[in-house]
């Protein structure tokens, strides 16, 4: 049986790792929900926002949290391109999902063509290392990555939920007939939830690169696992992913100490199972 300080350590873990699911999340929780497009590419666009982060760092000596302030609004202008083309082209929910798988391919290739294939790390000397409190170590970087997820999950919520553009959204993913007949413009409310969907991307992909080691195939290890989290915590809920993220990254931590690593990956599908099996409806 594990120590208290290891199942402690193993659970406060699984916040961090939970976080950082719920931020990869949050995006591609919004555009299903409420325009019904997959976005596979948004794991890619946070794996690129990730070697940006690491780029400014390390070829022009910039505080990764820069890239915070520079790589979002670049992406958000990649978002908007992206929904005018699925707009032209009239690309449905499952082509989003064949498209957007094409996308993915494409910026791989891209991070291996500019990156290469070989592992990157990023040493940010400031944000290395952690806090002692008690027994417990507290990364720096990754409390940070769970602050913000919390965040920016709290503010879209309360967008979607009081400001005239939020129940604007959620309008038109109830009726969009009935939202245009009432002078909702679905289209320029689509193009502005897919910038922003493209933004929190790169915001994901900025704390990926100060955490993780990054190879570009790395980015289909995440896609099961954060599928799992948004369709859990529900799609278009801005704070579901985050909260199922913290559910599953719990309990695959606390799998990991009680049982071995191989086990783990097995928490978040099972999960999603059950609920799918008892609620169909959620996707």
């Amino acid at each position: 049986m594990p120590s208290f300080t290891l199942l402690a350590q193993s659970v406060l873990s699984g916040l961090f790792i939970g976080g950082l699911y719920g931020l990869l999340g949050l995006g591609l929780s919004l555009s299903w929900g409420l325009l019904r497009l997959i976005n596979l590419a948004h794991f890619a666009l946070a794996f690129l926002g990730a070697y940006l982060t690491y780029t400014l760092s390390t070829a022009f000596g910039l505080d990764p949290l820069w890239s915070l302030v520079l790589v979002p609004p670049a992406f958000f202008g990649l978002g908007v391109l992206g929904q005018l083309l699925f707009t032209r082209f009239g690309v449905t929910q499952f082509g989003s999902l064949l498209v957007t798988f094409g996308l993915t391919v494409m910026i791989e290739s891209l991070i291996q063509w500019v990156w290469t294939a070989d592992y990157r790390r990023l040493e940010a000397v400031s944000w290395a290392g952690s806090w002692r409190v008690g027994r417990l170590f507290v990364p720096r970087a990754e409390l940070l990555a769970l602050l913000s997820a919390a965040v920016l999950s709290c503010l879209t919520w309360a967008w979607l939920r009081y400001t005239w553009t939020g129940k604007g959204l959620r309008a038109c993913a109830e009726d969009a007939e009935i939202a245009a007949a009432f002078g909702v413009n679905r289209r320029r409310l689509a193009l502005l939830l897919s910038g922003l969907g493209a933004a929190f991307a790169g915001v994901a992909g900025a704390f990926l690169a100060l955490i993780y080691t990054l190879a570009p195939t790395q980015i289909y290890a995440w896609i099961g696992v954060v599928f799992a989290a948004v369709i859990l915590g529900g799609l278009g809920n801005p704070l579901g992913p985050l909260v199922a993220g913290v559910v599953i990254g719990v309990t695959e931590a606390l799998t990991m100490a009680l049982t071995a690593p191989a086990w783990a990956p097995l928490v978040s599908f099972s999960l999603l199972i059950v609920v799918l099996l008892l609620r169909p409806d959620r996707v």
